[in-house]
Formats: C-alpha cells, structure tokens, sequence
C-alpha cells in the first residue's frame, strides 16, 4: 500500500482530528465531526483527496509501507 502522507502531515491531521471531534461531540457545528475523517486519514497514512489531485507529503522512502 503507498501512503501519500508524511510524519508530520499524519501528526498535525491527529491532533487537529481530535480536537474538532471532541468540540462537535461537545456541542459544536456538524462539520467539526470532519476531525472524524482527519484521524482515519492519519492512522491510514492514505488521504483520498491528495490521491485525486495527486499531492503527496511524503517522501518516496516513505511511499511503501513496509512492517
């Protein structure tokens, strides 16, 4: 599987994912579940959009997922 997310991108996506998720579940706009989206990109390392406008963070040692 090619990830198209960096180290630092799939961080800030985390950090970002939950605090919006924790303000919509405690009280705030409907869109701020999007953190829900932005903690499944980062664990995945794959983001759908940057796939289809083709945008990669990572570099290419990075691209191949290798356990």
């Amino acid at each position: 599987m090619k990830i198209n997310l960096a180290m630092w991108d799939r961080i800030l996506r985390f950090i970002f994912g939950v605090l919006g998720t924790s303000w919509a579940a405690a009280g705030g706009p409907w869109w701020a579940y999007f953190g829900v989206y932005m903690i499944l990109s980062a664990s995945w390392g794959l983001c759908p959009l940057y796939s289809v406008f083709k945008i990669r963070t990572a570099k290419l040692k990075e691209q191949r997922f290798s356990p």
